[in-house]
């Protein structure tokens, strides 16, 4: 039993090393993509199954992330970007659980010893894939507060109004980095552990134990695609309204 809290190198292209995380990552992109095609093209005025539980499952999201942006236009402008954060992070966590995914591979020498390379492996539970995913929430954020009221969102970290403000400012500034960090280590912690456990409990009783283990990872890395969605809607929302003091 190998457990590494780092991704293995698959191949190379230039100098830029690709993945097994990286590498799964794109696999499901592809797979939501040819997803999305093939749906937009089946799409009817009198819906099907599929049609209709997916319209189901877009217009209760939609209706959540509106308690979270507390304005429905807001969640509509801002709903196509946090619903897709949601989607690739839930169907990465439930791809993560599929069969061949860190069980296909191939062996190579490393450091004279002969070690095995999974080809696919959870996506998030690599951290450097995480704290890209906040990384991009918390930039993104700011940009959307830029383009709804322009430079007077600096007004948020930097003003010299007086000792107060100027510190909570700062305060602030250094908050947006923490958050970075926060929302990149919450969602690979519960993912990693989550892989550790299923592999133990394969380990052990190889059969009937890890059911249980298979159907909790379900649930969490839905809870933790929702969890960043609501983050990252919260963000957009919160940055975009004029603040006053």
């Amino acid at each position: 039993m190998h457990i590494s809290i780092v991704p293995e190198t698959l191949f190379h292209i230039g100098s830029f090393g690709v993945t097994n995380t990286l590498f799964t990552s794109w696999v499901v992109v592809l797979a939501v993509c040819f997803f999305a095609i093939w749906f937009h093209s089946q799409l009817r005025a009198a819906p099907g199954r599929v049609q209709s539980g997916v319209e189901l499952v877009v217009e209760s999201l939609l209706n959540f992330l509106t308690t979270v942006a507390g304005d429905r236009e807001k969640a509509e402008k801002f709903f196509g970007i946090a619903a897709t954060i949601f989607f690739f992070i839930l169907i990465s966590n439930w791809a993560g659980i599929l069969p061949g995914v860190g069980s296909i591979g191939f062996h190579k020498l490393h450091e004279g010893k002969e070690v095995f390379v999974p080809l696919f492996r959870s996506v998030y539970s690599d951290l450097n894939m995480t704290l890209a995913l906040g990384i991009f929430v918390v930039f993104a954020s700011h940009i959307f507060g830029f383009m709804a009221v322009g430079v007077r969102h600096l007004s948020n970290f930097f003003t010299l109004r007086d000792f107060g403000s100027s510190f909570s400012g700062i305060l602030e500034f250094i908050g947006e980095f923490s958050k970075m960090l926060s929302l990149g280590f919450r969602l690979f912690g519960n993912i990693f552990a989550g892989k550790v456990l299923i592999l133990l409990a394969l380990g052990l009783i190889p059969f009937v134990v890890p059911v249980p283990f298979l159907g909790l990872e379900l649930f969490v890395g839905l809870i933790q695609a929702l969890i960043f969605a609501t983050l990252a809607m919260l963000s957009f929302a919160t940055w975009t309204k004029a603040h006053t003091h």
